[in-house]
C-alpha cells in the first residue's frame, strides 16, 4: 500500500532523516508500521531538532516539501496566494499515486487536501481532525469549511474521519476516535498523593495564547497568596514564555512557579507520577493529549469545559472542570480542595478510565482503518 500523509506540520530535515513534533510523529509511526511505501507532502522548517522531535520510522519514504501559508497579515496572504496553485498541483500528483490518502486536520493545508481528494471519490481515505468538533465553538472559517467538507458524503467519498468526543447528529463517515501516548506495559498502579500537605500542579502544552499559560500562573498565583502551599511547573516552549517569564519575576513566584522549556518524554512522565493536579485552562483543545497522559497516572486534570474534555472527564467525576473567569476558576478549586477523600477518588477513577486508551489499542483500531 501507497500511504499519503498531507499536513500542515512543519517537518526538519538532516540528512535522509525526517522529524517533526514528536506526539504526532509517534502517531504515525503506528500508522506507518503497517503499509508498504510512504509519501509526505509537508512544509519545511530550518530548524535543528529539538527535545520534543521525534523521527519517522520507515524504510520506503518519500517526502515532497511545500511552502507554509498563512492569512495572518495581508502580506503574508498574498504571498500565501501566490503559493495555492503549485502547492494543490503538488497534492494532486501525490493523491494520484497514492492508494490511501490521509489528511491532518484542520490547517490550511489539510484544508486544500480536502479540496483535492474530491478528485478521487474512488480512493480510501481518512482524516484526523485535532480540533473541536463541537458545532458550537466559535472557530475561523477555514475550521468550519474543513468540517462541513468532511461531513459531506456527496463531495468526500470513501473517506473515515476521526474526532475526538461523541457527538450528535454526525455523518456515517465520522467516527468517534481518541490518541494515545502510552502502551499497556506502562500501566501502574498510582502512587497515593497527599493531598492536605503541598500540592504540585503541572502545565503542559505550548506557552501560546490558546493554551492560556498566564491565566495558569495566576490560578496559582491567587491560591499561593491564600496560603496555600502550591507549585507550578510548566513544560513546554512558545511565543509567550518571555512574557510569562518577566510575569513571574515582577510578582516575585520563582519559588512557586517555574518554567522548564521542552522536555523529553520520561521527564514529564515522571513529572506525571509525582504531581497533584495537571492544569490546562485552554481556550480550545481536540483531544488534549496531556489530560489523558496526567489521568493515566492519576494526575487530577484542572481543565476549562470546551470540546470533549467534558466527556473525558465525565463531567466532573474524573477530574475538575473550570470556567475561563479567574475567579470563578479559583473558587471551583479552592472547593475541590477541601474533600481529600474525594480527590482520591477522582485520582482513580482518573487513571482507570485513561488506562483504556493505550497505544496498543490505538493500533489495533488503526489496522482496522487501513483494511481496504
Amino acid at each position: 500500500m501507497k500511504f499519503l500523509i498531507i499536513t500542515h506540520v512543519q517537518h526538519k530535515l538532516d540528512g535522509k532523516i525526517i522529524s517533526a513534533y514528536g506526539p504526532y510523529v509517534r502517531e504515525m509511526n503506528l500508522w506507518l508500521k503497517h503499509v508498504d511505501e510512504v509519501q509526505i507532502v509537508a512544509p519545511i522548517v530550518l530548524e535543528n531538532k529539538n527535545a520534543i522531535d521525534l523521527d519517522y520510522k520507515h524504510s520506503n519514504f518519500s517526502f515532497k516539501k511545500i511552502p507554509s501559508i498563512q492569512f495572518t497579515s495581508i502580506k503574508k496572504a498574498f504571498i500565501s496566494l501566490i503559493r495555492i496553485p503549485f502547492i494543490f498541483m503538488t497534492i494532486f500528483q501525490a493523491c494520484r499515486k497514492a492508494d490511501h490518502i490521509h489528511l491532518r486536520c484542520p490547517g490550511n493545508i489539510g484544508l486544500l487536501g480536502c479540496l483535492v481528494q474530491i478528485f478521487f471519490p474512488n480512493k480510501i481515505k481518512t482524516a484526523k481532525y485535532a480540533g473541536n468538533w463541537d458545532s458550537r465553538a466559535k472557530q475561523p472559517l477555514s475550521y468550519r469549511f474543513q468540517k462541513w467538507m468532511l461531513t459531506n458524503t456527496f463531495f468526500t467519498k470513501n473517506m473515515t474521519a476521526l474526532v475526538y468526543g461523541d457527538w450528535q447528529n454526525k455523518t456515517q463517515n465520522i467516527k468517534s476516535f481518541f490518541t494515545a501516548t502510552y502502551s499497556k506495559s506502562e500501566i501502574e498502579v498510582p502512587k497515593i498523593r497527599d493531598y492536605s500537605k503541598s500540592l504540585e500542579f503541572l502545565f503542559i502544552g505550548s506557552l501560546v495564547e490558546g493554551k492560556r499559560p498566564m491565566q495558569a500562573i495566576k490560578i496559582i498565583e491567587s491560591l499561593h497568596k491564600q496560603g496555600r502551599k502550591v507549585s507550578l511547573n510548566l513544560y513546554g516552549e512558545g511565543i509567550l514564555k518571555e512574557a510569562l517569564q518577566n510575569y513571574i519575576d515582577i510578582n516575585k513566584l520563582k519559588e512557586v512557579v517555574r518554567l522548564y522549556g521542552n522536555k523529553e518524554k520520561r521527564v514529564v512522565k515522571e513529572a506525571l507520577k509525582r504531581a497533584h493536579f495537571l492544569i490546562l485552562p485552554s481556550k480550545s483543545e481536540g483531544w488534549p493529549k496531556a489530560v489523558a497522559e496526567a489521568m493515566f497516572f492519576g494526575t487530577i486534570p484542572i481543565v476549562t469545559s470546551i470540546s470533549c474534555v467534558p466527556f473525558m472527564l465525565d463531567y466532573g467525576e474524573r477530574g475538575i472542570l473550570i470556567e475561563s473567569d479567574l475567579n470563578i476558576a479559583v473558587n471551583t478549586i479552592k472547593s475541590q480542595l477541601e474533600d481529600k477523600e474525594e480527590l482520591q477518588l477522582i485520582s482513580n477513577r482518573a487513571s482507570t478510565w485513561s488506562q483504556n486508551y493505550t497505544l496498543d489499542t490505538f493500533e489495533d483500531e488503526i489496522i482496522k482503518l487501513l483494511k481496504p
